[in-house]
């Protein structure tokens, strides 16, 4: 196996493994690795190869990941609040919504609701209130007051 596809599967490996860890650190290791395989691939020898790795993956780890957590932290957050705006706020029962499905249309958004208690059944044409976001689903009741925090 020459140096260049260990360089390469080394660097597919580590950019797989980030999608386990999702701290963006073995992504960089992974450019690394794979700016190593291309040298590698260009005539560079051992030696040449390992110090372009450490060099790439310390630049990358100092340059790229701060701004990459940076964007990447901006958009969890927009997304957390994209999801509270929902709390508190009134859904059309579409389809009959109880413990285990059904489905609501909070203004021109379908989504996928079950009730909070797991007992309560709202029926279709009832108004129902979003008490929590969970992933892709809301949890709702139909008795008209948020419980106390």
């Amino acid at each position: 196996m020459t140096p260049a596809l260990i360089w390469l599967l080394v660097g597919v490996v580590l950019v797989g493994a980030e999608f386990v860890s999702g701290e963006l650190f073995l992504v960089m290791l992974g450019g690394g690795a794979l700016a190593a395989a291309g040298g590698a691939a260009l005539g560079l020898g051992l030696l040449p190869s390992a110090g372009l790795f450490a060099i790439v993956s310390v630049l990358l780890l100092l340059a790229a990941r701060p701004a990459a957590k940076r964007k990447l932290q901006e958009r969890m957050e927009s997304l957390e609040r994209h999801q509270d705006r929902f709390v508190g706020a009134p859904a059309q029962v579409v389809q009959r919504v109880d413990g285990t499905g059904g489905q609501v249309r909070i203004g021109r958004e379908l989504w996928t609701a079950r009730s909070l208690d797991g007992e309560e059944v709202l029926e279709e044409g009832s108004t129902a209130i979003v008490l929590q976001v969970t992933g892709a689903a809301v949890l709702v009741t139909g008795r008209g007051e948020l419980p106390p925090s």
